[in-house]
């Protein structure tokens, strides 16, 4: 069972890496011109989509590693680097409001591209899904129990999407790419943190933090 602490730990992870208000300005490009009923449909398509995505790479992500004959700690380290170079881009980059709107202003017929997938679903969201359900360090229940923790930040995310124009309005794209760019330097530190704690298992560093 997940203590409040872990529960907290893990929500923020996947509120960071799903950065729910960083893909309202997306959103709202790609659903620009339509209405109200239409975006609504977009908001719920998308956000159905990512969690179908983000639960497949929950179930088969560990399969695909056991298959590839990859240990966790390998996967750890690649997935740490490969955040904290996301997460990089986020802080020094543009940021992910500025780059994915230039994207939806190209891109606007589906909610598939670019609002579920790589808004919503990002490359960062799958990754870190399957470091918090490795099946060899964690049980079927605490792999549920992220799992509904992913759904409810899904869950926000709909509902900041259904109500993206009031919420864009009050904080503006400038806003939301300050926002975008503290939760980069959030996921800097998650990805610092899987690093060092693969090398723990590995044994190359002592045990540390809780």
């Amino acid at each position: 069972m997940l203590s409040p602490a872990q529960l907290l730990q893990e929500f923020i992870t996947l509120w960071v890496v799903i950065d729910p208000i960083g893909t309202l300005p997306v959103f709202l490009a790609v659903t620009a011109g339509m209405s109200a009923g239409q975006r609504r449909a977009v908001a719920i398509r998308a956000v159905v989509v990512s969690f179908v995505v983000l639960t497949l790479f929950i179930v088969l992500g560990q399969v695909v590693l056991d298959a590839l004959g990859l240990a966790l700690p390998a996967f750890q380290i690649a997935g740490g680097i490969v955040l904290f170079l996301f997460a990089l881009t986020m802080i020094f980059g543009h940021s992910k409001p500025e780059e994915e709107i230039a994207e939806a202003e190209r891109v606007r017929q589906t909610s598939v591209f670019p609002v579920a997938i790589p808004s919503i679903a990002s490359p960062g969201a799958m990754l870190t899904v399957v470091i918090l359900t490795d099946n060899d360090r964690f049980a079927i229940a605490h792999q549920a129990m992220t799992t509904a923790l992913m759904a409810l930040v899904l869950a926000v995310t709909l509902a900041i999407l259904l109500a993206a124009s009031p919420l864009l309005r009050v904080i503006g794209t400038t806003g939301a790419a300050v926002i975008s760019r503290v939760m980069g330097m959030l996921l800097a530190a998650v990805a610092v943190d899987a690093v060092l704690r693969a090398f723990v298992t590995i044994g190359v560093l002592p045990a540390f933090g809780g």
